[in-house]
Parts: structure tokens; C-alpha cells; sequence
């Protein structure tokens, strides 16, 4: 019963489709104009959770054609997605960054224990005959699969590499930490390993051995190999507490405005708000003038787009701005 609920979530028929392609389209219109209602609703109905709970099945009991159909199906569905939503975002006459794209295509370490949580309350709700599928749902809208594949989408639209790269790097967090709490759960549940190596019927001894050896084997690439894909969700995170523990930046939003400028300028390096004060000359000399700015130091000479995009973000959080300055280092 355990193997049919996990497996079944993944088959993809044309309804299923068309199913993902509205869910697309609604969490497309939700980032597009900053609703979270229509966000929430489209990963209710998504069906994108499915997949990556049979490839967690796959992958905990060896079962490698489950596991190369789920996978399979999770790459269709990314197609999908990401041909949908960049058309959307092509033809939308708004087509501006929005905070919730932003937020969607931003990973930090929150995303992480999100997902692995995520994937542990759908490994153990899979695992149970008391309702899983509302669990499911609740899953998906905790773990938010959908959004950045959307936020991804848009980063096509605009030909923003350092966007789309970020957006999907988010989804994928979410795909690989969801997997690995469900296959956690699956072996904590001890669910058998396929052991009929060769699809004869018969298990010998020797295959018994080789799938022993093949489970602990592939359990510690997934360990390594989750490890090594965390790394640069780890030091985005780091650096942009760092930016916000210098001094008073903290009551302007710095660490959320370094992960969102992150985001949208390829060369970006570092963000940083300051009050500066300073004597004034002529009539008024004696007073002291009080300006807050902002300082944005990026590796090459941001052209006058992503300028304005990045003051734009700034103004979010800062909304007593005097000015921004741009360095080169």
C-alpha cells in the first residue's frame, strides 16, 4: 500500500498536465502582481509533489525504474512550467520585479529546514491511510515548489541569468532536501529494497548481497552529494546576515534587500545602508546635514536598467532614501 501511494502521485496523464499548466499560470499571475492568495491557491492544486515523493521511493529502495520514471516526469514537468510561465510573463503587460518573485528565487538556509520538514511530514503522511492527500497539499504549499520555478520563468523572460540560476537553484533545494526527508522516513519505516536484481523472479543470495552493499553505497552519495548542493545556499545565507550586522542597517531591511539585489544583479557583492552627516557651507554654516545611503559594490559598471531596478528594491525598505551609490571593486 505504502509503494502504490508514493507511486501513484506520479503518473502523468493529460489532465494531470493541463492541471500543472493552470496551477502555472495562477502562481505566474500571483507573482506578477504580489498576490500570496493566488500563490497559496496555485500550489494547492499543483501536482508537482507527487513526482518527487516517487523518485524519494525509488531512491530508498533501489528501485531504479520508479526512480528514472519519477525523475523523468519531474524534468516534463519543469518543461512545462518553465515554457508557461515564461510565455505568461512575456505577453503580461505588468512584467516588473515584484517582491514575491524576488522572495521565490532567493534560497537561504529557512528554505532548507522547510523542505526537510516538508519532506518528512509527506514521507510519514504517504506512509498512513488516515487522509495523506490533504497532508500532501499542505506539504506543497509549505515547501513551495511552484513559485520559484515560476520566478525561474520570469528570469527567462527578462534574459536575467543571475535570476532565473537562483530560482532554480531554490527549486531545486526544495526537490533534493523534500526527497531526502521522505527517503529518511521510508528507511526509518524499513520498506523493503527491490532485490530482484534482474527481474527473473528469483532472489539469490548473491543479489541479496549486492543490494546490501548497493543501499549503504547509495546512501552515502546522497549524503555527500546533499551536502555539496546545501553549500551555496549556506554562504548566501551567511553573507547576508553579515551585511546586516553592521551598525544601524538592521532597522532597513538590509539582509532581506542583499538576498533580493543578490537576485537581480549578476556582479552584485555587497550592500550596505549608512546615516551620513555632514557640516553645511554658506548661510546656514554650523548645521549639520543628515542623509541616509545606501551603498551597492558590485564587480563590473551596472548599466542604467539595473540601476533603477536595484533603487527600486532599495526604496522597499528604506523609504527615507536620499540617495544610492553605485561602486565598482
Amino acid at each position: 500500500m505504502i509503494r502504490k501511494r508514493f507511486v501513484n502521485g506520479a503518473r502523468l496523464t493529460g489532465s494531470h498536465l493541463c492541471i500543472l499548466i493552470i496551477a502555472m499560470l495562477i502562481a505566474s499571475i500571483g507573482l506578477d502582481i504580489d498576490s500570496d492568495i493566488a500563490i497559496v491557491g496555485a500550489m494547492l492544486i499543483c501536482p508537482l509533489m507527487g513526482s518527487v515523493l516517487a523518485m524519494a521511493y525509488g531512491i530508498a529502495t533501489l528501485d531504479r525504474e520508479i526512480a528514472v520514471e519519477a525523475i523523468a516526469g519531474l524534468a516534463l514537468q519543469m518543461v512545462f512550467c518553465l515554457i508557461t510561465s515564461t510565455l505568461y510573463f512575456k505577453l503580461s503587460p505588468l512584467g516588473t520585479t515584484t517582491a514575491a518573485i524576488i522572495d521565490n528565487s532567493t534560497p537561504t538556509v529557512w528554505d532548507l529546514a522547510v523542505a526537510l520538514a516538508g519532506g518528512f511530514a509527506g514521507g510519514l503522511g504517504n506512509s498512513r491511510d488516515q487522509e495523506p492527500a490533504t497532508l500532501i497539499a499542505g506539504v506543497a504549499v509549505a515547501t513551495a515548489l511552484m513559485p520559484p520555478l515560476c520566478a525561474a520563468g520570469y528570469g527567462i523572460a527578462i534574459a536575467s541569468g543571475s535570476l532565473f540560476l537562483s530560482a532554480l537553484y531554490e527549486f531545486g533545494i526544495n526537490v533534493v532536501f523534500i526527497a531526502l526527508a521522505a527517503e529518511a522516513v521510508l528507511l526509518l519505516l524499513r520498506v523493503p529494497l527491490k532485490r530482484d536484481l534482474n527481474g527473473d523472479g528469483i532472489v539469490t543470495a548473491e543479489e541479496n548481497a549486492e543490494v546490501d552493499e548497493l543501499s549503504h553505497k547509495v546512501r552515502r552519495r546522497i549524503i555527500v552529494g546533499t551536502v555539496i548542493f546545501a553549500i551555496p545556499c549556506i554562504v548566501m545565507t551567511a553573507g547576508s546576515i553579515g551585511s546586516a550586522q553592521a551598525g544601524v542597517q538592521d532597522g532597513y531591511g538590509v539582509t532581506e534587500t542583499t538576498r533580493e539585489l543578490a537576485a537581480v544583479l549578476p556582479s552584485f557583492k555587497n550592500y550596505t545602508v549608512a546615516v551620513e552627516t555632514s557640516a553645511t557651507e554658506g548661510e546656514e554654516e554650523g548645521l549639520v546635514e543628515r542623509e541616509v545611503v545606501a551603498h551597492v559594490t558590485t564587480s563590473e559598471a551596472l548599466g542604467a536598467h539595473d540601476r533603477h531596478v536595484a533603487r527600486k528594491l532599495i526604496d522597499l525598505n528604506v523609504p527615507e532614501l536620499d540617495r544610492v551609490e553605485f561602486d565598482v571593486k
